[in-house]
């Protein structure tokens, strides 16, 4: 073989391992757009529910103010939030507030009995779960794509390519936290 045909095979290649790189690249970028799609949509359906929930809860306990304004404030931040990071961070302040509402709601048998009540119980918990399952597939791309990225040979062109790393979606330490509620 002449040194001509094996520098052209060599150069085609390099170029196939890029055009392959680069489109399994743009794969996995928009897989973690899906993912995080799915981890949004559950997000707003929860955020739906939470005026129902709070009308439903401040029949019984009209002195639990400063709670519901903690929903109202934390629904607020997670529909407006910019990005993963931000919905993140929102995300584990609703939790929270719901988790103290929730709370708040067990000192009131009548409320638990409340037909709607119990509705809008279940229907959040399986809006959570369904959460919970969004993130995980998020999480799950998010790793794929990152590592992509950050493997050899393809850190030294990704950079040319202008990729960059993904957040995780996680919980912060304080949503990690039991809630104490105190009357």
């Amino acid at each position: 073989m002449s040194p001509t045909i094996i520098i052209l095979a060599a150069a085609a290649l390099v170029g196939l391992f890029v055009w392959f790189l680069y489109n399994s690249l743009i794969v996995a970028k928009i897989r973690v757009k899906e993912a995080w799609s799915g981890i949004d949509v559950q997000l707003k359906r929860r955020s739906s529910l939470i005026p129902n929930l709070i009308e439903t809860v401040k029949g019984y306990a009209k002195h639990e103010k400063g709670v519901f304004e903690n929903v109202t404030r934390a629904r607020s931040a997670l529909l407006g939030a910019k990005d993963a990071k931000e919905a993140a961070h929102a995300d584990n302040q609703l939790t929270g507030a719901l988790k103290t509402l929730f709370a708040i709601a067990e000192n009131y048998p009548q409320l638990k009995a409340s037909e709607n009540f119990k509705e809008l119980q279940g229907e959040l918990s399986d809006t959570e779960t369904k959460i919970a399952a969004a993130r995980q597939f998020y999480n799950a791309n998010v790793l794929d794509y990152n590592t992509k990225i950050k493997v050899f040979p393809n850190i030294i062109l990704v950079r040319l390519f202008g990729f960059t790393e993904e957040p995780f979606f996680e919980a912060d330490n304080k949503s990690k936290e039991e809630i104490k509620v105190e009357f």
